[in-house]
């Protein structure tokens, strides 16, 4: 097997799996562990994942978060369900923010269900997903495109938003431990907290699997949401510390409940 070809296969079992271990690989691949090292540094090095103890993974770390297209891959059925709750925020007419994300891309795309609507996004899957609906006017935040994200970031987005005031802005997350919200990426960071400024209310899309974990950079308390979305119940842990803070989550497909 070729060496782009046994990289690309490398990733189609990270996506599958989550993570790999490094004798298994070699195993799999016929090759030596020094070859799967090379690969897996290269790997690293392009931001596709992030190498452990024994292997790899693409799981999200204090200073890691997996490319956009592996994590557009995974958890469908949590984005679905949780798009859903994040619909039943908005009413046609109102003017709503959608950050960076696969979640919030599968979000993006179903707002036609609630046009008209003016969408302010610096996703790239939004801005495509909208670019040619009626119903919708779209304002599409300039910056500098990472395709890690699949989005645009920097000072034009966070200059743009000082200009604009939406009824509500949807903020993802790959982290959330006890009342705060982190993300490793500071430029990322700077754009979301612009977004929240420049909306009347925030909303927060989180998935369970995130909960207990931290990143690099604080982005904000969860307190500094109006609501909280989430697929399934988080961790014990989590949602004492919720209840204690007096705050409430929606549970995706459940009703509100108070995390008491």
């Amino acid at each position: 097997m070729k060496r782009d070809d046994r990289r690309q296969a490398i990733m189609d079992l990270l996506v599958r799996d989550g993570a790999v271990e490094l004798e298994a690989l070699a195993t799999h691949f016929s090759v030596s562990k020094m070859t799967i090292h090379r690969d897996l540094d290269d790997l690293e090095a392009a931001g596709l994942l992030r190498k452990i103890r024994g292997g790899a993974t693409i799981e999200a770390g204090t200073q890691f978060e997996s490319h956009f297209r592996f994590r557009a891959q995974q958890g469908s059925v949590a984005k679905a369900a949780m798009a859903q709750a994040a619909l039943d925020l908005i009413e046609p007419g109102m003017s709503v923010i959608v950050n960076d994300g696969s979640m919030a891309a599968v979000l993006g795309a179903r707002l036609t269900e609630k046009r008209p609507l003016t969408v302010l996004t610096n996703n790239a899957a939004v801005i495509d997903a909208l670019k040619f609906e009626s119903g919708i006017t779209l304002i599409a935040l300039g910056g500098v495109y990472s395709a890690k994200f699949n989005g645009y970031f920097g000072r034009v987005t966070e200059a743009a938003l000082t200009h604009m005031r939406a009824d509500l802005a949807f903020v993802s997350t790959p982290a959330v431990s006890g009342i705060e919200v982190f993300h490793m990426d500071a430029d990322v960071v700077r754009t979301k907290h612009a977004m929240m400024l420049a909306a009347t209310k925030s909303c927060l899309l989180v998935d369970q699997s995130r909960f207990g974990h931290t990143a690099l950079y604080k982005l904000a308390d969860l307190s500094d949401f109006d609501a909280i979305i989430t697929n399934r119940s988080p961790d014990e842990k989590s949602l004492a510390a919720i209840a204690d803070a007096g705050l409430s989550l929606t549970i995706a497909a459940e009703q509100e409940i108070d995390a008491g």
